[in-house]
């Protein structure tokens, strides 16, 4: 897959409590090898630590920042994550995104550091959400999906088709691959910056 160069230069990834957040250590290593000049941290909510070793994470995205927990309790006293991290990154990757999360995001909820950092960032935010079988047919989770493609500076990535690991059976919710998402962040950050160039 052909991905534009978009320009880049600090991407933050963020798992949330979807069981494909236990691939991210392979998306991490995907995104070292693909662009390794890029500047990478990660944060994990709560819940996708149940799924995910933030040491597996913090060493295959070889970041001097260590893998953030995405709870007011995480943060050194003093400290205002949520203001570092919004302006810090130009590229925000939420993968996998739970229904729970993008809900919270499409309602503009700031109840967690990552929560209020993307409410506030001027970075180009791409979600890729993990549907549990038959949350498609949801006029509420289709709602919220349909909220934040209106936002400006959103992407949010089509679901492909994916097993449940609870039913057994297969359904168009799982999360796209990380480069697609990439790759549709790009190209939303290439055609914007076209159409705001003075003509």
């Amino acid at each position: 897959m052909e991905i534009p160069d978009a320009g880049f230069r600090r991407v933050l990834v963020v798992g949330t409590g979807a069981l494909s957040v236990s691939f991210l250590p392979f998306w991490i290593n995907w995104l070292q090898d693909s662009f390794p000049a890029v500047e990478k941290r990660v944060a994990l909510t709560r819940s996708a630590r149940r799924f995910v070793s933030p040491e597996a994470v913090a060493a295959l995205s070889r970041s001097r920042h260590d893998v953030f927990t995405d709870d007011w309790d995480s943060a050194p006293p003093g400290t205002a994550p949520h203001v570092e991290l919004a302006a810090w990154a130009d590229l925000v990757l939420v993968h996998p995104a739970t229904v729970h999360f993008l809900s919270r995001y499409a309602l503009g909820l700031a109840d967690t550091p990552v929560l209020l950092a993307l409410q506030t960032t001027r970075a180009v935010v791409g979600v890729a959400p993990a549907l549990p079988p038959a949350a498609q047919h949801s006029p509420v989770v289709q709602g919220h999906l349909a909220a934040l493609r209106a936002r400006p500076g959103v992407v949010v990535a089509p679901t492909v088709p994916a097993e449940s690991a609870s039913t057994g059976e297969r359904d168009d919710g799982g999360a796209a691959p990380m480069p697609e998402l990439f790759r549709l962040c790009a190209t939303y950050k290439n055609a914007h910056e076209k159409t705001e160039q003075p003509s």
